[in-house]
């Protein structure tokens, strides 16, 4: 009958609390649960692999926490299999379910051992099969999950499905005995394969006793000219791998022998492949190992093409920042040999110029992508700037906040108004006297504020941004106002001289550093 049974999916004893967000599992349980850190972080690294479980078991997987007054159960958290059809149409974290209205949780809970229903359930006209696992950790039943298979069209199990459930149940007893998941034993690699793209089982000789087909597809492309079957995994592997791509020899024999629970990558010109071991102990006596496996050839070639392509950026940024040093030192050059004191300064300011910019391409020749850790550029012309003032000039700057990260659009023509500024200062504000420079810099809200002040003899009377000519102060205007999009204030200081504010948008992603 539908929605009968004594585990009755989202009907039989289930309720869903009325909140906004669906909580996280350490949130549910600080606020439902008497589970400590240890704990939740023994769950985490149950969650991390259940996937893997859910999968070998064509089954969903719910975690279940007891509530702390013992009034039933709360879903702390739900896996859906890739294998197989759902047995859930709805999402239950979050859900409660009282003590009583599903005899399999209180029976695992209280007894420490997997409980199963003999008869299907039936949820939304769907035959359900229903076990619960007891989650041991050291001496106490944390949780429970629930496995739950929808049998809808299900027929004689082949081959390959009988190794999945075969190996799922021994993972569930694993569980159920506090010997499943690994204490500290996490997958080491983003690309850590799944049970679809290769299972092989072997013995606790190392022996495989089944490969998947598509395990066996991995391995035909690594050179394998015949099957897997009764063959000691970590021979082959050593036959077809040159030993120059083979991990070191304890962790290959101890990964592939499927006695370490570990992943490792390897490969040879032809294939790369991670397999990833997770050693079978149900009764607490080593049984085998499930080694999964994954083909990530296709996947290391693009990540050798991202390389090559961010080496060749890199290399243009380093080549486009010693063009740039070749014509300031030409300008330099050219300046010693001009008489008129204002023909020097004119290609002195163009040397800072190009200066400038060859900074920012010599920190995007450093940089792993496109950005700009900015702070290290703004101290840099600072010190440019002041540096070359002039002996009749002492003038010191510091910096206060930070600029962050930016984007090498924004930073190139950020550095040329920061420079412009700075020389401008320098030049008029002081013109031979003894002064000081401050530069800060915050972020608010995706936007970028930045102020140069300085303690100098301040604007000329009667001063109009939008009136003056000088090619400094068009070259900021312009820069900032189309470039960058930006805002430009200057006016008197608070306390004398001259205060100059930009205010500009900066991308989301360019975020300013720890």
């Amino acid at each position: 009958m539908a929605g009968s049974g004594a585990f009755g999916g989202v009907r039989a004893g289930f309720s869903t609390p009325r909140l906004s967000v669906v909580p996280t599992l350490n949130d549910l349980a600080h606020a439902r649960t008497s589970l400590d850190d240890a704990d939740l972080a023994w769950l985490h690294l149950l969650l991390a692999d259940w996937q893997i479980i859910a999968d070998l078991s064509f089954a969903d997987l719910v975690l279940w926490l007891p509530d702390r007054d013992g009034r039933g159960f709360w879903a702390g958290a739900q896996m859906r299999p890739t294998t197989g059809p759902t047995a859930y149409l709805d999402d239950l974290v979050g859900g409660f379910v009282a003590s009583g209205a599903r005899p399999l949780l209180d029976s695992a809970y209280e007894q420490g051992r997997v409980a199963r229903e003999g008869d299907p359930e039936w949820r939304d006209d769907i035959p359900v099969r229903v076990e619960a696992i007891p989650v041991r950790r050291g001496e106490q039943i944390i949780a429970v999950v629930a496995r739950n298979t929808n049998l809808l069209g299900v027929r004689t199990p082949s081959r390959l499905e009988l190794a999945y459930l075969q190996t799922a149940n021994d993972l569930a007893q694993m569980i159920s005995n506090g010997l499943f998941p690994f204490p500290g034993q996490r997958s080491d690699h983003a690309d850590s394969p799944r049970v679809g793209d290769g299972f092989v089982r072997v013995d606790p000789a190392g022996r495989v006793s089944y490969a998947s087909p598509n395990a066996l597809s991995v391995y035909r492309r690594l050179g394998l000219a015949h099957d897997l079957a009764g063959l000691v995994l970590a021979d082959v592997t050593r036959e077809l791998v040159p030993t120059a791509r083979r991990p070191d020899e304890t962790t290959l024999s101890a990964v592939l022998g499927g006695r370490l629970p570990s992943d490792t990558e390897t490969g040879n010109d032809d294939a790369a492949l991670i397999l990833r071991a997770i050693p079978l102990r149900p009764t607490g006596e080593h049984e085998g190992a499930l080694v999964l496996v994954r083909d990530v050839t296709d996947l290391r070639s693009r990540d050798r093409v991202l390389m090559t392509k961010d080496a060749t950026i890199r290399e243009i940024h380093h080549r486009v920042k010693n063009n740039l040093q070749t014509v300031a030192a030409l300008l330099r050059l050219q300046a010693r040999r001009i008489g008129p004191l204002e023909g020097r300064s004119a290609l002195e300011e163009a040397v800072r110029r190009v200066g400038s910019i060859a900074i920012v391409h010599e920190t995007l020749s450093q940089a792993l992508d496109e950005t700009v850790d900015f702070d290290e550029v703004a101290d840099r012309l600072r010190l440019m700037v002041t540096d070359v003032s002039g002996t009749e000039t002492e003038v010191v700057s510091a910096r206060e906040g930070s600029f962050g990260t930016l984007a090498s659009e924004t930073a190139t023509p950020l550095a040329m108004v920061l420079t412009e500024v700075l020389q401008n200062a320098v030049e008029h504000g002081f013109a031979g006297s003894v002064g000081r420079i401050v530069v800060t810099a915050h972020r608010i809200v995706g936007r970028l504020h930045v102020s140069v002040e300085d303690d100098g003899r301040g604007l000329p009377a009667g001063f109009d941004v939008d009136a003056s000519t000088g090619l400094g102060l068009s070259i900021v205007r312009t820069l900032v106002e189309s470039e960058l999009d930006g805002v430009l204030e200057i006016g008197p200081a608070q306390d004398g001289g001259t205060r100059v504010q930009l205010d500009l948008p900066v991308a989301d992603r360019a975020q300013a550093p720890l």
